[in-house]
């Protein structure tokens, strides 16, 4: 897939995305452990690397962010989140230029579902020095990879709204296909599988240190609306993972 036709998938979605933001397992679980993991954004300056619609970027700065930058290559989605914010003014800047980010200007990076669209080593680790780039000495990275050890049972998170399958043998940059089955959608999205080591490889490569693969967790009120046992086959095994570094 070249990159033209990867943009192309994401501009058709915007309206889909706001949606599934909305899934038990997004609200309940994704964001609660994305925000676990960041800290306290009261005051610092953040940039929201692959923002797509905007959706992560009004919640750092709802959650006290001084400054938020959300950076997406979809013009479509760059759109829709500008559009966002004409009605309700946050005071969030997008931009699908990376020369508009600055280097050394933030103090914490967030790349939700990035690096799993690298369709090679060398792109792995540009999106992870861009990130590196823009942080200042000692920044708080936090991304989202597909997760390495996903389960291989197309169906086996079903239950949350998506489904996930290899489309070729599990190695690195291999495709995943992941299914968006929630309401009325039923769509298609193409991403790549890296392992947990080249991971951190790239990540290093880029500049940042101190890895960590925190632990996903679920919020006291997903866990009351919907129930432990819910969420186990997700907790014991995510389709996503997280990871926390810090640039040296």
């Amino acid at each position: 897939m070249d990159h033209e036709n990867e943009r192309d998938q994401f501009e058709a979605l915007g309206v889909m995305y706001e949606e599934m933001f909305l899934l038990p397992w997004r609200k309940h679980l994704e964001s609660f452990s994305v925000f676990a993991s960041l800290g306290d954004v009261a005051g610092k300056d953040v940039l929201d690397i692959g923002c797509g619609t905007g959706l992560y970027s009004r919640q750092l700065k709802q959650r006290g962010a001084a400054r938020v930058v959300g950076y997406d290559v979809s013009t479509g989605m760059i759109e829709i989140a500008r559009q966002a914010e004409r009605v309700e003014p946050l005071g969030i800047e997008y931009t699908e230029q990376t020369g508009l980010i600055g280097e050394g200007a933030f103090d914490t990076a967030l790349a939700v579902y990035v690096l799993p669209y690298a369709e090679d080593y060398q792109t792995l680790v540009s999106l992870c020095t861009l990130a590196s780039r823009a942080l200042r000495p000692g920044g708080r990275f936090v991304t989202l990879p597909v997760n390495p050890g996903f389960h291989g049972d197309r169906t086996y998170y079903q239950r949350y709204g998506l489904r996930l399958a290899e489309a070729e043998p599990r190695r690195d940059a291999s495709r995943v296909t992941l299914e968006l089955c929630f309401g009325d959608y039923d769509e298609r999205i193409t991403a790549r599988y890296w392992s947990k080591e080249t991971l951190e490889k790239a990540l290093r490569e880029a500049g940042f240190v101190s890895i960590s693969w925190p632990v996903f967790q679920v919020s006291e009120e997903g866990v009351a609306r919907h129930g432990k046992d819910f969420w186990l086959p997700y907790l014991n095994c995510p389709h996503a993972a997280l990871i926390s570094c810090t640039k040296a």
